[in-house]
């Protein structure tokens, strides 16, 4: 048990991993060819309580919060080797926090317990068309009308877009800037709202991907997610978490890479000798394994901060752009062990090799990683 274990943390994750290698882990390349993941995964899932930390036991979940089950869950499920999996379940993940910290009794009441279980999907619709990492200048308006909003705008990119039934919105309800944002939750059977899958993408093939169009969507006042004006600080506490769950999942989807790498490193014969016994591929596994505990270690450090209520955001950006760069030195060095192997679809090496560049994008990118982390610096 390391520093920062504790019972309860060590079954939860022995439960996680066990759950992921009998119910996961055989299917996966045959949910990625297939293109999105059976729904029954999202039930599963839901009973196993994943999706109710920090959610309170009347709307379905936990009553508690823990930052290391967060990311043991995040570590756990990437290591069944295709980030589409995550993906497909995590849309509700990034959304539900809003609603739970925000919402009125009532729409807390309506929407969460069945997102929370499993039965219903959830998904956080904040990038657009004209950007992503830039929140403070979407162009999604929403405007009072009585006593309800109109929404009218486009999002994009959005994680289980195609299939939720409840979507958390930023739109702007007042000037330009952070103070003029704010989140509601929307219904998908309201009148005017279309949405649409992005197309053919590189990797998280079983991930469905949305394109969002409000087309003056009309929402009951109360859906609005705590006051008019807050909503861009509560996105960034929420991505927060998002981009240190996303770290999380670097290091079990680099576990998986160099696991697969080594057991077929062992099996493969070169000139008469295990392929593993050759000085560089040995090599190749200590500078993997190395930045794999580089990072689990500063993802421990980074839970330990946000349970002694520390903030941590500039560190959680410099681990997420790190652990990105690490991941794709691991996916690209396994591809390497594998040689011709590597090439063929249905590894996780392969997988892991096309998707890495979405890690390095979703939930904020490198660059803008960096540049928050510097200003954090002082710099």
């Amino acid at each position: 048990m390391g520093p920062f274990e504790t019972e309860e943390r060590r079954a939860f994750r022995e439960t996680l991993r066990e759950f992921v290698a009998k119910e996961v882990t055989p299917f996966v390349s045959e949910w990625d060819e297939a293109g999105e993941v059976p729904w029954s995964l999202h039930e599963k899932v839901g009973a196993l309580g994943a999706f109710g930390l920090g959610i309170e036991e009347a709307y379905g979940g936990l009553g508690f919060d823990d930052v290391f089950m967060r990311c043991a869950y995040a570590e756990e499920m990437a290591r069944c080797g295709a980030g589409g999996v995550s993906a497909a379940l995590g849309g509700r993940l990034i959304s539900i926090g809003p609603v739970h910290d925000l919402g009125t009794e009532e729409v807390k009441a309506r929407a969460l317990p069945e997102v929370v279980a499993g039965r219903k999907g959830s998904a956080l619709a904040i990038t657009e068309p004209s950007g992503g990492s830039d929140v403070a200048a979407l162009r999604t308006s929403a405007r009072k009308n009585g006593d309800h909003w109109v929404i009218d705008g486009e999002k994009t990119f959005i994680t289980g877009g195609l299939k939720a039934d409840w979507i958390t919105v930023a739109a702007r309800t007042g000037g330009p800037g952070v103070g003029g944002v704010s989140l509601f939750l929307v219904e998908a059977d309201r009148e005017g709202f279309s949405r649409v899958s992005v197309g053919a993408k590189t990797g998280w093939w079983c991930s469905d991907t949305a394109m969002l169009r409000f087309d003056g969507v009309r929402v009951p006042a109360e859906n609005l997610l705590g006051r008019e004006g807050e909503g861009f600080v509560a996105a960034m506490r929420n991505f927060n978490l998002e981009r240190l769950n996303m770290t999380a999942q670097c290091v079990g989807t680099m576990k998986c890479c160099l696991d697969y790498a080594l057991d077929w490193a062992r099996g493969r014969e070169t000139f008469g000798a295990p392929l593993i016994s050759r000085q560089a591929i040995r090599h190749k596994a200590v500078e993997i394994q190395s930045r794999i505990e580089a990072l689990e270690a500063w993802v421990e450090r980074i839970c330990w901060k946000l349970e002694d209520g520390q903030d941590a955001a500039g560190e959680i950006a410099r681990a997420k752009a790190f652990g990105t760069k690490a991941l794709e030195f691991c996916a690209s060095e396994c591809f390497q062990i594998l040689g011709g192997a590597g090439f063929l679809r249905g590894n996780p090496v392969e997988r892991t090799w096309r998707e890495v560049k979405v890690m390095a994008i979703g939930g904020g990118s490198e660059e803008v990683m960096r540049d928050l982390a510097a200003r954090r610096m002082g710099l």
